[in-house]
């Protein structure tokens, strides 16, 4: 299939498969948890930009090989997504594989760098945008896209469709790419022990339960898995040099308390945004985060909610930063409880239930190594993320030893955030 986007930029688009070396033993499935099921709605879109060392010289063979190899650890990746008796989705492990997308781009990556600072929503033409569905069956978890820059630099572009795991999970799948490609072995097994020979369903569905404050209830959606929003949503970042953070941290530090990067600027969002929406300012917001001991595979991340009992746009950001620190209510049982309520069956989001910051400050996003080399530049963002918006804090380019930060708002937020973070925080 050849085809172009991007009114030209990206073009001679080229779509394959690539699947597991071996076999996957028969009839062998992966029933997803409640909290991946919470997740189902969402997508990480992950770009990793590489100078035109890694991958210079190489075939489309060559790049495919260790997708073989690498593939073997990863089964549940390569099935798709069936239903139980009961409407329960699972995952057949059927060896069906990723989609493998190779494209060209007619500017060079510093070139494209430059036009994504003013139109971050361009990068969406670098990862695949398909979702999971109509057709459960036909539908792949995971995309793969290499678009080549006109300066012979190249991306590689992730799909990740949140249901199978965390920005955490994602992050080892590639990294575990990259030392297949440096001629070592996965450190992880081959590990089948959590597939079953069939799928089972759960006990008798919880009742009498009210939904979490850090979801939303949606649809239903059926086969579609995707959510529509009441307004258009845009994606922009930025960021923050070491320099910046250091004097940020320093100017809201409360009554001596210290505050990491991410409550630092998530606070200081917050109140930026509170003063955007004004009567109807975000007093519950939603935080993601990894846990101490955070599992390689799945959706294992901290949700919690923190509630505001003043005026946001009053506030001193120190005491946001303090309330994001302290005070949040973990909600991974309630969410856990309201899917199981319903046998997996309904529909949430949680990216933009609230206003939502992911801490992905300890995401191994700069670990990708190919051939001896490491990108120069990562961006992220998820997808399916609902009307209040959601913000990610990502790791900086080592480096400038800062942080990258993600938005994605309603459109006619975007602008007076910009200025907002500009006349009071940041030269942005």
């Amino acid at each position: 299939m050849v085809s172009s986007m991007a009114e030209g930029l990206i073009y001679d688009i080229k779509l394959s498969s690539v699947g597991p070396g071996t076999v996957t033993e028969p009839d062998m499935v992966h029933e997803p948890s409640d909290m991946d099921l919470a997740m189902k709605l969402h997508y990480l879109k992950v770009i990793y930009y590489f100078g035109k060392q890694a991958f210079e010289g190489l075939t489309t063979l060559k790049i495919k090989e260790p997708l073989f190899m690498v593939l073997n650890y990863f089964p549940v990746i390569c099935g798709r997504f069936r239903r139980a008796e009961s409407g329960r989705p699972y995952i057949k492990c059927n060896d069906c594989g990723v989609r493998f997308i190779e494209a060209k781009c007619e500017k060079t990556m510093d070139e494209w760098l430059e036009m994504t600072k003013e139109n971050a929503s361009l990068e969406k033409y670098l990862t695949p945008n398909q979702i999971i569905g109509p057709e459960l069956g036909f539908s792949p978890t995971v995309l793969l896209q290499y678009t080549k820059f006109k300066c012979g630099g190249m991306s590689v572009g992730l799909s990740w469709a949140h249901v199978l795991g965390d920005a955490f999970s994602a992050a080892e799948f590639l990294n575990q790419l990259g030392k297949v490609v440096a001629g070592e072995k996965p450190n992880r097994p081959i590990n089948l022990a959590h597939l079953k020979t069939k799928s089972t369903n759960s006990g008798s569905p919880l009742t009498n339960m009210e939904d979490p404050l850090s979801v939303k209830r949606v649809g239903p959606v059926g086969d579609n898995w995707m959510t529509v929003n009441n307004c258009k949503m845009e994606a922009f970042s930025f960021s923050v040099n070491a320099t910046q953070l250091s004097h940020l941290q320093s100017k809201i530090s409360s009554n001596g308390t210290d505050f990491s990067p991410f409550e630092a600027l998530s606070a200081v969002i917050w109140q930026c945004i509170a003063k955007i929406r004004r009567e109807s300012e975000p007093k519950v917001v939603t935080i993601c985060k990894g846990m101490e001991q955070n599992k390689a595979d799945g959706n294992n991340q901290l949700i919690s909610v923190v509630k505001a009992a003043y005026p946001i746009v009053e506030a001193n950001p120190g005491d946001l930063a303090v309330l994001m620190k302290n005070a949040a209510l973990d909600q991974r049982e309630k969410i856990e409880n309201a899917i199981e309520k319903d046998n997996g069956v309904s529909d949430f989001i949680v990216y933009g239930a609230n206003l939502t910051f992911t801490n992905l400050e300890e995401a191994k996003l700069y670990e990708f190594d190919y051939r001896g080399e490491k990108p120069s530049y990562v961006s992220y963002r998820v997808d399916g993320v609902g009307d209040e918006g959601a913000v990610l804090v990502l790791p900086g380019p080592p480096k400038n030893g800062g942080r990258t930060v993600m938005a994605i708002l309603p459109e006619n937020e975007v602008t007076e955030l910009k200025s907002e973070l500009k006349t009071e925080w940041f030269m942005i």
